[in-house]
């Protein structure tokens, strides 16, 4: 039996890379002088981090709620091959592109250049590595949510307690050093979002028709809790309090409740952006932005560092730099989509876009392959997001009808 594409789900996935192009940009472009309001906006931007952990969690317990100890090998395999060779492929890509710059004693000195590169991840890169962390452990989890199944909500209340336990510690340096240091690169720092998209996953059908039934309720909280994040963050930057949280950073116990709230905001989004009344170039665009999410995400550095080395941020002696931020993701999002259509074309398309490669008459507009319908036996990687598989009919603990992967 086959089963439909989530639209919605679709169309998360530009909304989600549009902020993280956005939090790239203000970091590279926007003026040392405006550093109160881009440090404001840096803020709530960083949800993007943590709805990227929500997102694949979701999907992939959504994937393989049915795995048994006998499909391991198969599913580490394809987590290998959908995520950990682009995570080395671009690594080297950005290696060699950081050649030109770079003056290294010896080649030795060079191949550890590499080497440190591959540990941490260049820049955005470390989002794989978290996510490889999470497929290291996925087996547990999921006994864990089967055997307490009945008593899900309690799971989320001790992820959610432990979320800010750690963000405290991470935030005030009260971890051990080697936690502090690779925070950014722990799963551990994205534990609620993680167990929480796992646990979604086995209740969809009932988060989507809540969600659904209260969008206001919705809407209201997250303005509120932003509001609220916001004025933390100008106490302590006029020097009132600074117990709440200070500073912009990712791990800031007082954006919980915001990234909670912008992540559902986001699915409601997709919603909204596939309905059926929608006019066809909308849904062109967001059908081109979904296929390419992957490409744009492993891309988005290469361009953003060219704009730099071209001097883009003089630009911000001109033009407001909100301006200038919103006309680079604009720029970087043509870019990378360009490139990944070139590439999703050549035999590297699977390891650097994560796409199956297409044949070039695809490049014609209205000749783009539909989406597949994918049968239990053949499930195949989602377009534009390949870490996470089609889920066959019986993929899916307590919803059964017609979902499938971000």
């Amino acid at each position: 039996m086959a089963r439909r594409r989530l639209d919605q789900v679709d169309a998360m996935r530009p909304i989600k890379q549009a902020g993280v192009v956005s939090t790239h940009s203000i970091l590279y472009f926007a003026p040392a002088a405006a550093s109160v309001g881009s440090g404001a906006a840096l803020l709530l931007l960083h949800v993007s981090r943590d709805g990227f952990f929500f997102l694949s969690a979701c999907m992939l317990t959504y994937a393989y709620a049915e795995m048994r100890l006998t499909g391991l090998r198969r599913f580490y395999w394809r987590r290998f091959v959908s995520v950990g060779i682009p995570y080395l492929c671009w690594n080297f890509i950005y290696f060699l592109h950081g050649l030109p710059g770079n003056t290294y004693a010896s080649p030795a000195a060079a191949l550890a250049h590499l080497g440190r590169l591959i540990d941490t991840g260049y820049y955005q890169l470390y989002f794989l590595l978290v996510i490889m962390q999470f497929y290291l452990v996925f087996p547990l989890v999921l006994m864990l949510l089967r055997r307490t199944r009945g008593h899900h909500g309690l799971v989320l209340a001790v992820a959610a307690a432990a979320q800010l336990t750690i963000s405290i510690m991470t935030h005030w340096n009260m971890l051990p050093t080697l936690m502090e240091r690779y925070a950014q690169q722990d799963a551990l720092s994205y534990l609620l979002y993680l167990i929480g998209g796992a646990i979604v996953a086995f209740h969809i059908e009932e988060v989507d028709a809540w969600v659904r039934r209260h969008v206001w309720l919705i809407v209201a909280l997250t303005v509120v809790f932003a509001l609220a994040a916001e004025g933390i963050y100008f106490l302590a930057l006029h020097g009132v309090t600074t117990a709440l949280g200070s500073g912009n950073d990712p791990f800031q116990p007082s954006v919980i409740p915001f990234n909670v709230g912008a992540i559902t905001c986001g699915y409601l989004a997709g919603v909204a952006l596939v309905q059926p009344w929608r006019s066809r170039r909308t849904k062109a665009l967001v059908r081109v932005g979904s296929d390419d999410s992957y490409g744009i995400y492993l891309s988005q550095m290469l361009f953003i560092v060219a704009l730099t080395s071209l001097g883009w941020g003089r630009l911000n002696s001109v033009l407001p730099w909100p301006l200038v931020c919103l006309l680079t993701v604009v720029i970087i999002f043509a870019c990378c989509i360009a490139l990944t259509g070139l590439l999703a074309r050549t035999p590297l398309a699977v390891p650097l876009t994560g796409r199956k490669q297409e044949p070039w008459s695809t490049l014609i507009p209205g000749r783009r392959p539909q989406p597949e319908s994918v049968t239990a036996e053949f499930p195949a990687p989602i377009p534009g997001y390949p870490d996470l598989p089609v889920p066959a009919p019986a993929a899916l603990v307590g919803a059964t009808r017609d979902k499938n992967g971000s």
